[in-house]
């Protein structure tokens, strides 16, 4: 599914994270920018172990801030790394989650970045649930290429058809 947002494109697919032809791709971190599981785990080892070594020198990432790295192994010349709030744990997990897109959004801009492809922030084991964090993501992505921007693609990279249905659902209904 694709959507035209003044000069911009959003596009969600089911697909691999780590084999998107986009600039950059945005790593679903933990707090230290370690390797894990999930998409952390999947971008670490595409990457190779050269990730892992620049990130150690970031001093961590806290929960809606995001980071640039190189993407080494990756087809990304870029990875963007961004915490997503762990659904639950305290504090405003809606705006937490908003700051995750918004802020790795900015960094692409700030770093002349044309095309990024995230995936779906939050919903795998940090909990949130698939229909609010859509909802958000999509708004947030919408939202900002209704503004001023010189990124060209944003794609949304889901893991599971089930996942896939959701965003498609919700971006039906919010454009």
């Amino acid at each position: 599914m694709e959507v035209k947002v003044n000069r911009s494109i959003l596009q969600l697919a089911q697909g691999d994270i780590t084999k998107q032809d986009t600039q950059a791709v945005v790593n679903a971190a933990n707090s230290r920018l370690a390797p894990g599981g999930g998409v952390a785990g999947a971008i670490h080892r595409a990457a190779g172990a050269q990730l892992w070594q620049e990130c150690k020198t970031l001093g961590g990432c806290l929960t809606g801030e995001a980071k640039i790295t190189r993407g080494y192994n990756l087809p990304n010349q870029y990875v963007i790394h961004t915490v997503g709030p762990v659904y639950g744990s305290g504090g405003d997990d809606g705006q937490m989650l908003k700051n995750s897109y918004l802020n790795s959004l900015r960094v692409a801009e700030e770093n002349k970045i044309e095309s990024i492809a995230f995936p779906a922030i939050s919903t795998g084991a940090f909990g949130y649930p698939a229909e609010g964090a859509a909802r958000i993501a999509l708004s947030t992505i919408l939202e900002y290429l209704g503004g001023k921007t010189e990124i060209k693609l944003v794609k949304l990279i889901l893991y599971d058809s089930r996942s896939l249905a959701v965003h498609s659902g919700i971006l039906k209904e919010i454009t």
